[in-house]
């Protein structure tokens, strides 16, 4: 399902004036990856980086294309662990954060 654009527009304004939910929604695009959700999680990032710093700045620090990185995040995109993770990494640092990753027994 397609966002709609008013949508979007609402995501990055609550991004701007609110921190706490700007890194929830970072962890949750991680979460999405790590539970196997690649496409929402894509999704959730490619909305991150659109309301945050944006994707030229992203493709600055990565050395890659901004066209290249939008469409490893895109709907048919099918980034390599490595590109993801160094995305993974700044996007962290850029906000000041670090997940962990905890063991826990599935219920």
């Amino acid at each position: 399902m397609a966002l709609t654009r008013d949508f979007r527009q609402t995501i990055q304004a609550r991004v701007k004036r609110d921190p706490a939910f700007r890194k929830v929604l970072l962890r949750e695009g991680i979460e999405s990856l790590l539970s196997g959700d690649v496409e929402t999680g894509k999704t959730v990032l490619r909305d991150f980086i659109n309301a945050t710093i944006g994707f030229t700045k992203l493709a600055k620090v990565t050395h890659r294309s901004p066209k290249s990185l939008m469409r490893m995040l895109g709907p048919t995109g099918n980034p390599h662990a490595r590109n993801l993770f160094e995305i993974i990494a700044y996007l962290q640092r850029s906000e000041g954060v670090h997940f962990e990753i905890r063991f826990r027994h599935a219920a």
